[in-house]
């Protein structure tokens, strides 16, 4: 259920372009973020994210295009009139100034009421899990409940944005791992709209309902985790977003029902027409390595199912599953997923092995393009 103390923002980019000189860090993107949705900017140092994050809070002003919050075009506002606080990487605590009274300060410059500043302080302690820690010291928290103090601090004004700046990336792996579902965990509580940057593909499939992937100042695609990880749009993301096999191919028929694609060795795979998203022939396809199948000797693949044949590489084993790298018969690397579910015998470096998967579970793209010679 969601506070009813807290109201929400949507977010509207339209044709959006920051440039710095020559130089374009955002490159022309659209985007609209529903009020309430926990949703992610990801992609790499560069891509544009933080730009992006900072015109909206309104700490950069668009050199074009429009920015709107809740429907009101604040693309020239300055940051106090925007009703959106943000919360960066570095917790910027008062170390001077006890727990309480950092949660506390914006209220106190606003002149509230000092029981209003109690209710609301404890509010927001209790709902980060730190309603007994008032009066210490951010020197006697650790960096996650430091993290979390800086989060009330930002919920306690009751924006109708958070903005969240790489705010786990100080964090060890575990504490991220942590603030990862406490953080979806409380915007799921108060239902405010949370737009989270990162480069951490796994922070942004944990916790967001949507997200944008970035690149070179552009948005490649937009959806769920589950849409973007299992279709991608394009060669980045696949690549981008966790591994990818990918395989060039040419499409040789299409039918109502299936599509049919000749791989650069020769083999024929199909693939639902429905998923197809590519209009010229020249394509590769790509399957997530926990998709396929490794067939045993003499087992034949499931009915419909495509099959490829590859070479055993090097294994790694992680308890759980093995990790295989293999090549194509064309020396393309192919990565694969195995559970641990007790093989009767080990796959050796220079086997020839088949693997087969799903047609529901490949991916058609078209090639990035080629740079010009000197790139």
């Amino acid at each position: 259920m969601t506070d009813p103390n807290f109201t929400r923002h949507d977010v509207r980019l339209e044709n959006v372009v920051k440039q710095f000189g020559p130089w374009k860090a955002v490159d022309d993107i659209s985007l609209t973020i529903k009020g309430g949705e926990f949703f992610s900017l990801l992609g790499p140092s560069g891509c544009g994210k933080s730009t992006t994050l900072s015109m909206i809070g309104g700490f950069e002003n668009p050199s074009s295009g429009g920015i709107y919050l809740g429907g009101e075009d604040v693309s020239r506002q300055p940051p106090y009139r925007r009703d959106v606080n943000t919360v960066f990487q570095s917790y910027a605590l008062f170390p001077h100034l006890d727990i309480f009274e950092n949660v506390a300060f914006g209220l106190r410059r606003k002149k509230l009421p000092n029981a209003e500043i109690q209710s609301r302080v404890n509010e927001m302690l209790a709902l980060v899990d730190l309603a007994s820690f008032g009066k210490r010291k951010p020197s006697q928290l650790s960096g996650g409940q430091q993290q979390r103090v800086a989060l009330a601090r930002a919920l306690v004004n009751r924006p109708k944005l958070l903005l969240l700046d790489e705010p786990l990336g100080a964090l060890d792996l575990k504490l991220r791992k942590q603030m990862q579902l406490e953080l979806k965990r409380i915007q799921a509580e108060i239902g405010i709209t949370f737009l989270f940057v990162t480069h951490d593909q796994e922070e942004a499939m944990v916790m967001s309902d949507r997200l944008a992937v970035m690149s070179k100042g552009r948005i490649e695609q937009v959806g769920t985790p589950a849409e973007v990880y299992d279709h991608p749009a394009t060669e980045f993301v696949a690549s981008f977003l966790g591994v990818s096999n990918l395989l060039p191919g040419e499409i040789v028929a299409r039918g109502a029902e299936s599509t049919t694609v000749k791989l650069e060795d020769g083999t024929i795979v199909f693939v639902p027409t429905a998923q197809l998203a590519v209009s010229g022939t020249t394509v590769k396809i790509g399957v997530r390595p926990e998709k396929f199948h490794i067939l045993e000797a003499g087992e034949t693949p499931a009915p419909g199912w495509n099959e490829i044949e590859v070479t055993a590489g090097e294994s790694v084993y992680l308890g759980v599953s093995h990790q295989y790298l293999m090549q194509s018969r064309t020396g393309r690397p192919v990565s694969v997923y195995a559970q641990n579910s007790g093989r009767s015998k080990n796959i050796t470096a220079g086997e020839t092995i088949r693997l087969s998967w799903h047609p529901e579970h490949t991916f058609v793209i078209e090639p990035d393009p080629i740079p010009p010679e000197g790139e």
